[in-house]
């Protein structure tokens, strides 16, 4: 099996920026990032949104 020692890759400071900033606004939920080629590509962002049944009934 190959030894691969890559060096880490750099993340622009607008990008580190952006993902701290999506991870402040979510509660329920998942922050997805794409990384091509050791470069990040895309953020996507999933949240939950639940009620409380008992809260919800009349």
């Amino acid at each position: 099996m190959a030894n691969h020692h890559a060096e880490p890759a750099t993340i622009a400071d607008d990008v580190l920026e952006e993902i701290k900033f999506q991870l402040a606004q979510i509660q329920y939920g998942s922050l997805e990032i794409q990384i091509h080629n050791g470069q990040v590509v895309q953020l996507e962002r999933r949240e939950k949104k639940r009620w409380d049944k008992s809260v919800n009934t009349k």
